[in-house]
């Protein structure tokens, strides 16, 4: 059932009733802003084909052609994922999150239901004419993508155990990883690197250092119906998970350079990110201010594509570059 178009006390006329391209490009400024998620998602899928090829020991990079049309799959695939949140969190936004752009009226659920389905088929349609085989991984993303929005048929369950909320819904993440690292491997006919498996865990604790990082706040800007891991566990215990995330991280990095064949430099490298980026943390312990807090967010986002580059993207760049 397609939901209704909303209107609240924040709806601007002039802004909901422009034309649908002017509020498509609205909408994904302030929702998914094309230029900065399709930079950090190519980043994402560049290093997962290179590690993947990293560990093979093949040199060289998969071809343009399979590479963009790989970079459209996992880009639109996370625009799916933001279309289903928006059907998802309906409810709460509404109600606790009026100023947001489906419940002010900005764009409706009936045009992110076309917008959707158009980037269903047209993900289909590329992947069916160049690498079929990618259909079958793809098919699995859609079909876990599904049991996301119906919150695994235990939404109730789910809103009252937070952590089970989260880890579930992280997995989405290191699936289009094994989409973007099979565009080597599976393409080559190859089983996949053992290594791979501990990347895919640390785009999957990546996307948990980034969901705890980005809900730390001040108490000031703490906010009805909004859960964040402050108002769950006081800022510090709040702090210290997300440290934790990052060690648990920082060690299964680790352990995916050693598969790479990576040596030293790469495992100080990865220690002096883990410094820069938990310095926000302590500071914010002791001064607890909106900026910190901001700081600690940002550190979650560096965190993410530094993991990324030096696992796969930097090495990639340095072996095409002077090999």
């Amino acid at each position: 059932m397609i939901l209704p178009v909303q209107r609240n006390e924040f709806s601007k006329e002039e802004e909901n009733n422009a034309h649908f391209i002017n509020r498509l490009y609205t909408y994904q400024k302030e929702r998914f802003p094309v230029l900065g998620h399709g930079l950090l998602v190519a980043a994402f899928s560049f290093s997962a084909v290179s590690y993947s090829r990293i560990c093979r020991g093949v040199a060289g990079f998969v071809d343009g052609k399979t590479f963009a049309t790989g970079i459209f799959t996992t880009v639109t695939l996370f625009f799916l994922v933001r279309i289903f949140d928006e059907f998802k969190d309906a409810e709460d936004d509404a109600k606790y999150r009026k100023k947001l752009a489906v419940p002010r009226g900005l764009i409706s659920f009936r045009e992110l239901a076309a917008m959707g389905i158009l980037v269903a088929v047209l993900q289909i349609l590329l992947n069916l004419y160049f690498f079929p085989r990618m259909l079958l991984i793809y098919v699995v993303i859609i079909g876990y993508l599904l049991l996301m929005g119906k919150e695994f048929f235990i939404s109730e369950w789910l809103k009252k155990h937070q952590f089970w909320y989260i880890t579930s819904h992280m997995f989405i993440i290191p699936l289009i990883d094994i989409y973007a690292s099979g565009l080597d491997w599976l393409l080559a006919g190859v089983k996949a690197p053992t290594g791979l498996f501990f990347f895919f865990a640390v785009s999957y604790m990546n996307g948990i250092v980034l969901e705890i990082g980005r809900k730390i706040r001040t108490p000031e800007r703490e906010s009805e119906g909004v859960l964040t891991y402050t108002s769950m566990l006081g800022i510090n215990k709040a702090i210290w998970l997300w440290v934790f995330m990052l060690i648990i991280t920082l060690f299964l990095s680790i352990a995916a350079s050693f598969f790479a064949g990576y040596g030293k430099t790469a495992f100080i490298i990865l220690g002096i990110i883990f410094g820069l980026c938990i310095i926000p943390a302590f500071l914010f312990m002791k001064k607890r201010t909106e900026k910190l807090s901001k700081l600690i967010e940002y550190a979650s986002a560096f965190w993410t594509i530094a993991m990324y580059l030096t696992l796969g993207g930097g090495p990639m760049i340095s072996k095409l570059m002077f090999n």
